[in-house]
Order: structure tokens, then sequence, then C-alpha cells
């Protein structure tokens, strides 16, 4: 049996988090045990920390207020990466951009509240829901130095007709946490 780790990062509520350790933590999937042997945020203050110590897994707090620059927080976030020897690292509303100090080093994973290549950057989701389009969705995809435009691994979509702000984002959640583990476990056992 093969055993692939993956480290994910979060800055804030964790709930995406939570559906990927509620979804492959030490489950074996084709042969493969995955199991989430790093969770790690950069908010002392996220939320995320409660969910991912419910689950038993202790996060590592990399404050990045305490480096004098984005090259030296990715440095040290690259050395505790590899450190726990990851196979895949998983941004799950990790809200840094990362230079390639990190992308160079690192393979990951990322979800956005988009069908990119629509709507990249910030406020992607109200954006999605302003625009004229008649469907919405979320989309995964690998983490390169361009922000947003690595290799799409999944998308998925659904009807935005007759939603409220308020439904569209739970809509967005939902799909999203519906969608994650699948893309995870697509490129960890392929």
């Amino acid at each position: 049996m093969k055993n692939k780790k993956i480290a994910v990062l979060f800055s804030g509520e964790g709930t995406n988090m939570e559906a990927l350790i509620k979804n492959l933590h030490d489950q074996t999937f084709n042969d493969t045990k995955i199991t989430v042997s790093l969770t790690l945020t950069n908010n002392p203050t996220a939320n995320g920390i409660n969910r991912s110590k419910k689950y038993k897994i202790d996060p590592i707090i990399l404050d990045h207020k305490t480096y004098s620059d984005r090259e030296k927080f990715d440095k040290k976030l690259v050395e505790i990466i590899k450190d726990h020897d990851i196979d895949l690292c998983v941004l799950a509303g990790f809200m840094r951009i990362l230079t390639p100090v990190f992308t160079d080093n690192i393979k990951a994973i990322n979800i956005h509240p988009s069908l990119l290549p629509l709507f990249k950057g910030a406020n992607a989701l109200k954006r999605s829901f302003e625009s004229d389009m008649k469907i919405a969705g979320v989309t995964t995809h690998m983490v390169t130095s361009e922000l947003d435009s690595g290799k799409i691994v999944d998308q998925a979509c659904f009807s935005k007709d007759g939603l409220s702000f308020e439904d569209f984002k739970a809509k967005i959640t939902q799909t999203e946490h519906s969608l994650y583990p699948k893309s995870v476990k697509k490129v960890l056992l392929t």
C-alpha cells in the first residue's frame, strides 16, 4: 500500500479543511492511504484552528505578520512543508499570494470560487454573483506563480437562477466541499 501525505493551509473558518479531513484523512483509495499530516494557518485567530484540533491535528501557526517580506514567510513555509515530507499541499482558503519561493518548490492545489479563467483574484464570489452569467461554480487548479492560472484540475457548476447572494455563497461552499476532496484524490492517485 502507498501512503500519501497532504498539508492543508487555511486562513479563516477552515470549512474546506474540515471537509478534506472528513473525506480523506486516514482513508484508503485504490491501495493508497491519504493522511492529513499537517494543517497550517497564517492567522493566529483563525476559527479553523479549533476545527483542526477537533480532529486531533494540532495546526502550526505561522503568523505572516512576523516576517519582513513575502519571500521570508514563504521560505519558512516551504521548510515546514518539506520537513513533514508532504506529497501535496492543499490551499483551503489560505489568503496569501505565494511567491516563486513557494510555487517553484511545492506541489500545491487551490480551490477558487468561480469558473476560471473568469473572475481571477479577490472578490471572485461577488463578481461571479453579479455577472450576467446564468451559471456559476468553483474550480480546482494547480498552483503556479501566476495567480489563479495553473492547470485546471476540475470544475463544478450550478444555476444561479433565483438565488439570493446568501444562497449563492452557501451553494458555492457546498460545491467546494464536494469537489475539493475529489480533486485532491485525482491529483494524488493519477
